[in-house]
């Protein structure tokens, strides 16, 4: 069996590095990992692409050059466009998709949460605030000049944490740090401390790797804007933990 697994993430190098090395279907499943590369390509003992499938004709074209037989998405629970484009392309290839989709943190006592569904509701929900730890990714062009209208502090006040370099230019309001979890709830403390962070804007990502951020907001009494997760395509089958996703691959690699 021949897996295409789209990763980008701690789950998706976990999968690719448990199917690869299990030596007990090693001969018989084969894995190839998939990564954008846009912050770093991992260091992987199966096969690793990056940057896309455009440089082989698009996904579908790729499937058919590889004779893949199923698509394993591990992409992040936000990254809608490439589920769409992965559940697409298998369905024109007549393969199964597979999306393991790892569970949204879900609010705690103590917690002062708020959602919102899209980047331009942010604004007027920040109104009241000068100092705003943003940890949702790419900021927009669009976003960042509304942001920066309402900025009043001469100094730069809202706080932008990315995994890579800001796409889009930031305002003189804005610093920006590069950051790649997992973080500890102490130094995410004392970040906040230092830079007198009122609202924490996030996305509900899941996992350990980055939830210590609201573990500080809690204990600091800080609210938090979570962005609700995009709707996601239907998949063949659909995982919330990594053994439950090598069990299914065991199982029909066994009854192939």
């Amino acid at each position: 069996m021949k897996i295409l697994l789209l990763g980008g993430t701690a789950d998706g190098r976990k999968l690719a590095d448990i199917l690869h090395r299990h030596q007990e279907y090693q001969q018989q499943i084969s894995v190839i990992y998939s990564v954008a590369g846009l912050v770093r390509i991992p260091k992987l003992d199966c096969a690793v692409i990056s940057g896309g499938f455009t440089q082989f004709g698009g996904l579908k074209n790729y499937i058919n050059q590889q004779q893949i037989d199923a698509v394993l998405d591990v992409t992040h629970p936000y990254a809608s466009k490439m589920s769409h484009q992965a559940a697409l392309a298998a369905s024109d290839c007549a393969i199964p998709y597979w999306r393991f989709h790892r569970p949204a943190w879900q609010q705690s006592a103590g917690d002062n949460w708020q959602t919102f569904d899209y980047l331009e509701q942010l604004p007027a929900l920040l109104g009241p605030y000068q100092r705003v730890f943003f940890t949702i990714g790419q900021l927009n062009s669009e976003l960042i000049t509304a942001l920066d209208v309402q900025q009043t502090a001469k100094s730069p006040c809202h706080v932008v944490r990315t995994a890579a370099l800001s796409k889009a230019q930031l305002s003189d309001s804005m610093l920006w740090l590069k950051g790649i979890g997992p973080f500890s709830v102490e130094d995410e403390i004392a970040l906040m401390q230092q830079h007198g962070i009122e609202v924490l804007v996030t996305k509900n990502s899941g996992g350990r790797s980055t939830c210590a951020k609201l573990e500080a907001a809690r204990k600091l009494k800080i609210p938090v804007f979570i962005q609700t997760r995009p709707l996601l395509p239907n998949a063949d089958q659909l995982f919330v933990e990594p053994c439950a996703v090598v069990q299914h691959i065991l199982k029909i690699n066994n009854h192939e």
